[in-house]
C-alpha cells in the first residue's frame, strides 16, 4: 500500500480533476427556496452516484419526496467482497442497516447538496451557475457552501480507492438535502426515519476549520458547536380601507415601521462565556474579555483580523435580524395585515423563554402585533478534547505542511446538519480545512460572487485523506 505522503502527493497531481469536479457540481442548480417543490438535490445526488460508481464505489439514494434525494456511500472494506449477497442492498452497498460485515462506521464525511437562491444576478461579476475560474478561485452559488467540502470528500474517497487502500474501520459519506431550510428532507429526515444511514462514532461537516492569521500566528477555529436558530413570524394587524381615504382604516405599514425601528435599536445582552473568549491570546489579544469590555476587545480584534472580530461579535450576543416582509392585497388598498420574518441566533443558554422575553421587550407598546416562533435548531456542542480533534490537528498539519498551527474551539454563528448527528451521540466537528492563504472573507457564502479558492480545495482533499487514513486504520 502506498504511504500517506504518496497519497497526498497525488492530490497535487489531481488538481485539474478536483477543479472540474467542483465546477460540475456548481453547474447543477440545486436551489432550495424553502417552499416545495424546490431543491432538485436528486440531480446532484445522481451525478455523484455515477461518479463514485466509475470509481468502483456504490451508493444509496434515499428521498422523502421525489427530487430531494440524499446520498449515502460506504467506503468498501476488505471483507465487503466476502459479504453474502443476501446481506447486501440493491445498489451493491451494505444492506438496509448499512452494516453488512462492517458494523458501525468509524468516521462519517458530511455535507449537503442544496444551495440558497441567487437574489440579484445583475450584481454578480460571474455567472452564478457558470463555475467560472478567475484569480485562483472558482465562482458560483454553492462554490463554498457546501460543494467545495463535498468535492474534497469525494476526491478523498476516490484517491483512497484508486490506491487500493484498505481501511480496517468503516468510512461513510453522506450528503443531504434541505440543509439550507432546516433539514426536514435531509439529515433531519434520515435521523428520524433511517438512523442506520448515519451510524458513526465521529463525523466532520461544514461549520469550522477556518484559518485566522494574526501576524505570524496561524490559528484554526474548530467548529465544536453552533448557535441556535429560530424564525420569528410577526404579524401586524390593522383595518383595510380605500387608499384614497386612508383615515377610514388602520394602515399596518406604520405598525411595521415602528417595529422595525425598535428592532434596529435593540441592544442585546452581552456575554463572553463561550470557550473562544478564553483563547484570545492565540490571536495576540492579551485583554481578558468581559461583558464590560467586549466591544473594545472586538475593536482590537478588527485591527488584527476583520474575520475574527465578526466571529467574536456574533458569539457575544443574540442576534435579531429582519429578513422578509410581505403584505397588502392591492396598490389602492390600505394593507390590513403585514408579515415580517426575523432570523434569530441564540447562544447556548438562551432558550425559547429568553427569546420571547427579548421580543416582548422590543415590541412593547406597539399595538396590533402578534408573533410565533419556529425553532429550527437548538444550540448544540461536542467536546473539544477528543481523539477526532487530535487526528484533525495532525491531518491539517500535513495538508498545509505546517507544524505551528494553533487550535481553538469555536461555536458556529450559523447552523448546520451537525445538530442532528450530535443529538445522536456522534462527536461532530465543523472542519472545512481551508488553506491559510485563502481569505475566508472571499468565500461570500449566501452572498454575491460566492467562491472558493482552488488552494482550499487541495488542502481540504489532503486533510480528508489524512483524516480517514488515521481514524479508519489504513493498511
Amino acid at each position: 500500500m502506498p504511504t500517506l505522503q504518496t497519497l497526498l502527493n497525488q492530490v497535487d497531481k489531481a488538481t485539474a480533476e478536483i477543479v472540474e469536479l467542483e465546477r460540475a457540481l456548481i453547474r447543477i442548480p440545486s436551489v432550495n427556496t424553502g417552499f416545495m417543490p424546490t431543491g432538485n438535490e436528486t440531480a446532484v445526488a445522481t451525478h455523484i452516484r455515477d461518479w463514485l460508481n466509475n470509481e468502483g464505489i456504490s451508493s444509496q439514494l434515499l428521498a422523502r419526496d421525489p427530487g430531494r434525494d440524499n446520498i449515502i456511500s460506504l467506503y468498501p472494506l476488505v471483507d465487503d467482497a466476502a459479504a453474502p449477497a443476501a446481506r447486501r442492498g440493491p445498489s451493491g452497498s451494505a444492506g438496509r442497516s448499512g452494516r453488512g460485515t462492517r458494523g458501525k462506521t468509524r468516521l462519517m464525511f458530511m455535507s449537503h447538496l442544496d444551495v440558497v437562491p441567487v437574489e440579484n444576478r445583475a450584481k454578480w461579476t460571474h455567472e452564478p451557475f457558470g463555475a467560472e475560474i478567475a484569480g485562483g478561485r472558482i465562482y458560483g452559488r454553492g462554490a463554498s457552501d457546501c460543494k467545495a467540502l463535498l468535492t474534497s470528500q469525494l476526491m478523498a474517497f476516490a484517491i483512497l480507492k484508486r490506491n487500493n487502500v484498505h481501511l480496517t474501520h468503516g468510512l461513510r459519506l453522506v450528503s443531504g438535502a434541505d440543509e439550507e431550510h432546516g433539514g426536514r428532507w435531509g439529515f433531519g429526515w434520515l435521523a428520524d426515519k433511517h438512523p442506520e444511514t448515519l451510524e458513526a462514532d465521529f463525523a466532520v461537516n461544514e461549520g469550522g476549520g477556518v484559518p485566522v492569521r494574526t501576524g505570524n500566528n496561524l490559528t484554526y477555529l474548530l467548529g465544536t458547536g453552533e448557535k441556535g436558530r429560530l424564525e420569528i413570524h410577526i404579524r401586524f394587524k390593522g383595518d383595510s380601507a380605500h387608499a384614497s381615504v386612508p383615515w377610514l382604516g388602520k394602515n399596518s405599514s406604520y405598525t411595521l415601521a415602528r417595529a422595525l425601528t425598535a428592532i434596529e435599536a435593540y441592544e442585546p445582552e452581552l456575554d463572553t462565556s463561550l470557550p473562544l473568549f478564553d483563547h484570545l491570546s492565540n490571536f495576540g489579544i492579551e485583554t481578558k474579555a468581559s461583558t464590560a469590555n467586549v466591544e473594545a476587545v472586538i475593536a482590537e480584534a478588527h485591527k488584527k483580523s476583520p474575520r475574527l472580530s465578526t466571529i467574536l461579535r456574533a458569539l457575544s450576543r443574540m442576534t435579531l435580524t429582519p429578513t422578509m416582509i410581505s403584505g397588502g392585497i392591492k396598490s389602492n388598498s390600505v394593507p390590513e395585515t403585514i408579515s415580517l420574518t426575523c432570523d434569530v441566533r441564540t447562544l447556548p443558554f438562551q432558550d425559547e423563554a429568553y427569546v420571547r422575553a427579548q421580543l416582548d421587550s422590543v415590541l412593547a407598546g406597539i399595538e396590533g402585533v402578534e408573533y410565533d416562533i419556529d425553532y429550527m435548531s437548538v444550540p448544540n456542542q461536542s467536546p473539544f478534547e477528543t481523539e477526532l480533534a487530535e487526528s484533525i490537528k495532525r491531518a491539517m498539519a500535513l495538508a498545509v505542511e505546517r507544524d505551528d498551527i494553533q487550535w481553538v474551539p469555536a461555536v458556529s454563528t450559523g447552523f448546520t446538519d451537525s445538530r442532528f448527528t450530535r443529538n445522536m451521540g456522534i462527536i461532530t466537528y465543523g472542519f472545512n480545512a481551508g488553506h491559510p492563504d485563502d481569505d475566508p472573507m472571499l468565500h461570500r457564502a449566501h452572498g454575491t460572487d460566492e467562491s472558493v479558492g482552488i488552494a482550499s480545495l487541495i488542502s481540504a482533499t489532503k486533510a480528508m485523506i489524512a483524516l480517514a487514513h488515521d481514524m479508519c486504520g489504513a493498511r
